[in-house]
């Protein structure tokens, strides 16, 4: 694959469409949300695909089914970041990394095909927490992307946040070294903290989230996967 994506440090690389692709409701905005209303308040078409319905949450703040909970505040979350459309799949929460790879890139791929992106979005490597869920649903975009020949970039955290958030928390936060970072661009938050607050049943008591974003201020870092020149 031969792309040309000149993205320099500090600019949000200037795609028109963009497909972020991840594993549970909330990701889109606990991790995601800066980053894609970012694009969307830059006059990009963003859409979301979501694997799971989060049904294996150990959080549950409010009362019903939390699959179909989730799954309404999702569509709340993704309307407060600008998301146009959103494919909420049904595959079990907590077992995406034993569902077959090509089955889950063959849902990005349709995905992808009624309004073809120009760039695939996702977690980074390690899935940001460690979760092999985010890491399933990480490959199955870097395996579409060598189909639909776009780029994939990545979602991720600074080293010293990764390092701060499991000291404190014991935790598996998984970061990157300046040098691998190719992207740092400043961020508004509050379309982001409109979002979080739709996921009440696991935003409420969260204080991993809120120290990640505190530490992070308004800056947030990308990476490529599938880049420029691959």
């Amino acid at each position: 694959m031969t792309l040309s994506v000149n993205a320099r440090a500090g600019a949000l690389p200037p795609f028109r469409s963009i497909l972020a692709v991840c594993a549970h409701p909330d990701d889109e905005s606990f991790g995601l949300g800066a980053v894609l209303s970012s694009w969307f308040d830059a006059g990009a078409t963003v859409r979301l695909l979501c694997f799971t319905r989060g049904e294996a949450s150990t959080l549950g703040g409010v009362p019903g089914d939390l699959a179909d909970v989730r799954a309404a505040e999702l569509e709340s979350a993704a309307a407060s970041l600008g998301v146009e459309s959103v494919r909420l799949c049904g595959f079990a929460d907590g077992a995406l990394a034993d569902v077959d790879p090509d089955e889950l890139g063959g849902e990005v791929r349709r995905c992808a095909a009624s309004s073809p992106p120009d760039c695939l979005v996702v977690f980074d490597d390690g899935g940001i927490t460690g979760h092999p869920d985010h890491q399933a649903a990480t490959d199955a975009a870097r395996l579409a992307a060598t189909r639909l020949h776009v780029p994939v970039l990545a979602w991720t955290l600074p080293s010293q946040v990764a390092s701060a958030l499991n000291d404190e928390f014991d935790a598996g936060f998984v970061g990157r070294q300046p040098d691998e970072i190719d992207v740092r661009i400043t961020v508004d938050r509050r379309r982001q903290f409109a979002a979080i607050a739709c996921h009440a049943s696991q935003s409420a008591t969260n204080p991993v989230l809120w120290r990640r974003l505190d530490l992070l201020g308004s800056t947030e870092s990308l990476r490529w996967l599938v880049g420029r020149d691959e």
